[in-house]
Formats: C-alpha cells, sequence, structure tokens
C-alpha cells in the first residue's frame, strides 16, 4: 500500500556575478527584486493533491487505504483538525470505534468550533446505546452550526430509542424542513459527518418517518415510509385514516394503496433490511 510522502522543494537561488562597476553594482542591490515563491507554497499543494487522493479514496469506499492516506499526511500536520476528523470517518466505517473515537477526540481539541466531530462522538455513542450521551453530543454540534438536517435527524433516532417519541418527531421534522430528502438512502451521509441509520423496532420508526413527511404534505414520501412501516411489521396502519398528523395526505392514492394492500411476502427474513 503507498504511502504518500511529501518533500519540501528547495528554492533555487542564482547568483549573478557581473562585471559592472561598483556603483551599478550598488544600484543593483537597491532594486526591488521579484517575488520568490516560498517554501512552503509547493509542500502546501502536495497535501492538499494528497488529501483529496485520500478523499478519492474515501468514496470509493476503499477505508483501509483512506486511513493509510490520511496517516500519511497527518506525519506533516499533526494539527489538521479536519484531517483528524476524516481519518475517524475511516476508522469509523471499518469499525474501528476506539480509533475513531481517538481521532475525533483530537479534532475537538485542535478546533473547538468545528461541529463534525461533536456529531460523529454522538453516533459512536448511540452505536454504544448510550442514547444521553449522544443527544447532548448532537445539541452541542447543533450550536456550533454542524450539519443541521444531519445532526436533527440523527437527535430524532437518538430521542426514538429514548422512546421520547414528541421530541423524536419535533427533531425530525426540523431535519425536514431543512432538507426534505434527507431520510432518502441517497441523502446526508457526507465524508465527513456521520449520519444515523439504524434503530431497533423498524416498523415503528418508519412509521415515525412517515407521520413527519405526512405532516410536511408529502404524500410520495409519507407512502414510502408507510410502505415501509407495514412491510417491518408494524400492525396498527389503519390508525393513519385518523391520525390527524396524516390528514394532509390520507387521501392520496399512494397512501391509501399502502393502507389498502398487504406486503407481498410473510416470511420474517424477506423483510427489507434498510430503508
Amino acid at each position: 500500500m503507498r504511502r504518500f510522502a511529501l518533500f519540501a522543494v528547495p528554492v533555487i537561488l542564482v547568483v549573478a556575478i557581473s562585471t559592472i562597476s561598483q556603483e551599478s553594482a550598488l544600484s543593483a542591490t537597491n532594486a526591488i527584486p521579484a517575488p520568490i515563491p516560498t517554501p512552503q507554497t509547493p509542500q502546501v499543494s502536495s497535501e492538499k493533491t494528497a488529501e483529496l487522493r485520500a478523499d478519492v479514496l474515501m468514496a470509493r469506499k476503499e477505508y483501509a487505504a483512506a486511513i493509510d492516506a490520511y496517516l500519511a499526511i497527518l506525519k506533516y500536520d499533526p494539527q489538521n483538525a479536519s484531517l483528524l476528523n476524516k481519518t475517524g470517518v475511516a476508522y469509523q466505517q471499518i469499525s474501528a470505534y476506539d480509533s475513531a473515537a481517538s481521532y475525533y477526540k483530537r479534532a475537538e481539541k485542535m478546533d473547538k468550533k468545528l461541529a463534525t466531530p461533536v456529531n460523529n462522538l454522538g453516533t459512536l455513542e448511540y452505536g454504544l446505546h448510550h442514547y444521553s450521551k449522544s443527544v447532548n453530543y448532537y445539541k452541542r454540534a447543533l450550536k456550533l452550526g454542524a450539519s443541521q438536517a444531519t445532526v436533527y435527524s440523527n437527535l430524532g433516532y437518538a430521542y426514538y430509542s429514548e422512546k421520547k417519541f414528541d421530541l423524536a418527531m419535533d427533531a425530525f421534522n426540523q431535519a425536514l424542513s431543512i432538507d426534505p430528502a434527507i431520510f432518502d438512502n441517497h441523502a446526508g451521509q457526507g465524508g465527513t459527518i456521520m449520519q444515523q441509520r439504524s434503530a431497533e423496532d423498524p416498523g415503528l420508526l418508519n412509521f415515525y418517518l412517515a407521520k413527519s413527511y405526512a405532516k410536511n404534505g408529502d404524500a410520495e414520501r409519507a407512502a414510502h415510509f408507510l410502505k415501509l412501516a407495514r412491510d417491518y411489521g408494524y400492525k396498527d396502519m389503519l390508525s393513519v385514516n385518523k391520525d390527524k398528523d396524516f390528514a394532509l395526505v390520507v387521501k392520496d392514492p399512494r397512501v391509501q394503496d399502502v393502507l389498502l394492500n398487504k406486503p407481498s411476502f410473510t416470511d420474517a427474513d424477506s423483510k427489507p433490511a434498510t430503508n
């Protein structure tokens, strides 16, 4: 696995020897010299190129290679909070949670205004079922100005897992007001900030997500998450007809189709794996 090494490019100074008179030489000495590139410029450029390559590895889900690439850069720039956070994300993606936490905490220490490692520490605590701790991290991340749709989504999951369903709904609605696509499969999972995607009792979780979309009048997504709730085994589907949160979408044919049709499978092993 090839590591990236940064080399400072020396600046070559050319000394001109002239046969001109001493007076002319003194005059030339007093002339304003042309700007000379500083030694740091090539190194900074090389570091950015190396970081871009590491980011590409992350996008390709080549996490081990990305870790090696980030660590190589950190040898030369060990206080770079953004790189420390990215390294934590890469470790989290391969379930090396202790290493991920270490790098997130280092990033937080290097830049106390950086919100992403604070959110990411929240996702680690969530994974350990430390829901109250994760709530505290998410609230801190919001105060620091993190990607708010993602953090509100995470906060909703944490409240849901604490069975604080009203607070979960409030957080989900906040997330949707910022980004209506936040719960779509392709949305919200950036290279620097982690978004929670799983919870116990996914049938009930998807029902609450459907309620959130319904309150916003998004019948298409409400029907989608209702279908997931039904397929995961949520039983009280007919309550939708009387639930005020579904009032804006309940007559939509897509919603009614979900309510009137049973899933095409009965085997629990055939239930969908993700939302």
